[in-house]
């Protein structure tokens, strides 16, 4: 699925050079659910830059579903990200003024997909988060858990080969953040790749990997040998939490 040899992320500063990543080798497998952590300047951001196709690595390869795409360009990029790759934010990125469904039928807008399609798939995926009773309702009607688990619906919609989410509960309390996680532990057992970049040990325990960054270097990749299981009912006919 994912396989990175040697990758290397410099960025320059007047004369001086910082890496940000000093040579990484890292291979996530189909299905994985794995958790990436770190201190802030680790590098754990830049990997997953570049694990969206956001940015390129410096030196390296990086082979995503069998392709070389470190040295893609700009629009080659584009589409990768639409085709293969679904974000999840922190802050949620929902237009504010878009409706639920709205908002999750936007990647399928960008991709030319007709009206009705677009409609129908939208309410599927909200309705598998547990919004199928919210989808007229716009961000500012949302609690912070029901606007990530919107997020995640606008990420799931095109079926992606990974799903990319970055501090995923960093701006939720403990129920809503518990909600977000058994979304992604049930989207896991249905055999969806996922990776999430985390600050939050507790977190990170969802998962079944952890893979501990700093300096620009991997320290540590372990298993997680008995996952923490989310309780959680929001996803129980569309219920409000």
């Amino acid at each position: 699925m994912i396989n990175l040899k040697g990758i290397k992320k410099i960025y320059a500063n007047g004369d001086i050079q910082v890496a940000a990543l000093g040579g990484v080798d890292l291979h996530v497998g189909s299905s994985e659910f794995v958790a990436i952590m770190g201190p802030s300047g680790s590098g754990k951001s830049t990997m997953m830059n570049i694990l969206g196709c956001l940015d390129t690595p410096t030196e390296g390869e990086y082979y995503l579903d069998g392709t070389d795409v470190a040295k893609a360009s700009g629009d080659d990029l584009a589409v990768i990200r639409n085709r293969k790759i679904g974000f999840v934010f922190q802050g949620f990125n929902l237009l504010a003024r878009t409706t639920a469904v709205e908002n999750v039928e936007l990647p399928m807008l960008y991709a030319g997909m007709g009206g009705k399609e677009r409609r129908a798939r939208a309410i599927t995926a909200l309705e598998s988060v547990g919004l199928g009773d919210r989808i007229h309702h716009r961000p500012k009607e949302l609690s912070g858990g029901q606007q990530q688990r919107v997020a995640i619906a606008r990420a799931l919609v095109t079926n992606p080969s990974i799903i990319l989410a970055d501090e995923p509960t960093g701006n939720l309390d403990s129920r809503s953040s518990e909600e977000v996680m058994a979304i992604f532990q049930r989207l896991h057992a249905s055999g969806n790749t996922i990776i999430i970049v985390t600050h939050e040990s507790e977190i990170a325990q969802f998962t079944e990997r952890i893979v501990r960054f700093r300096d620009g270097h991997i320290e540590a990749d372990e298993k997680v040998i008995n996952p923490r299981m989310a309780q959680a009912q929001v996803l129980e006919k569309g219920a409000a939490k």
